[in-house]
């Protein structure tokens, strides 16, 4: 039986104000076990992702059913209440940064409205793919893309990845 899935879209999802929530590995391994976790329930193919500091960027396309806005707010309400956990174990500063003034939330993580963007053509696929791919480097957080951990580059660039949920965005 062959899957369906929607055209690939690319994401952005911000960190409350720019803060600096996914510094520690701990934080970004809860964006890794998310993705996994969506990509073995068959919810999403993943074709591209790099976690920054203060934001992440995500290629992704949905299977079947199932519509990007339910899986993006599932997803971000997962990792975000996951790392606010974390945050308050850390015992970390940041946690009271967090603090909003809000009729449904005490806490957030993540600003609101996160950019979604249909990828409609190859080319601009490809452009997403090299914008996500050399954020790090843009950071100055290392020379090659491929040098950086939390990302799919070293899986375009070198044909290797330690992440097994990611799926070339040709298929």
């Amino acid at each position: 039986m062959k899957l369906s899935w929607t055209k690939p879209e690319f994401i952005t999802v911000t960190c409350l104000e720019w803060k600096f929530l996914l510094q520690t590995e701990s934080c970004k391994e809860i964006i890794i076990e998310s993705m996994r976790y969506l990509t073995n329930d068959g919810r999403v193919r993943i074709n591209a992702f790099v976690l920054m500091d203060n934001h992440f960027h995500l290629i992704w396309r949905m299977i079947g059913e199932y519509k990007r806005e339910n899986v993006q707010r599932d997803f971000l309400k997962y990792t975000g209440q996951t790392i606010l956990r974390k945050l308050h174990v850390m015992r970390s500063p940041l946690v009271s940064d967090l603090r909003v003034k809000s009729r449904d939330r005490k806490f957030q993580v993540w600003e609101r409205n996160s950019l979604s963007i249909s990828l409609t053509t190859e080319g601009f696929l490809l452009q997403k793919l090299n914008y996500i791919h050399n954020n790090p480097v843009r950071a100055g957080l290392c020379e090659s893309p491929e040098d950086y951990k939390y990302s799919s580059a070293a899986f375009y660039i070198t044909n290797k990845s330690e992440w097994e949920f990611l799926e070339h965005y040709k298929g």
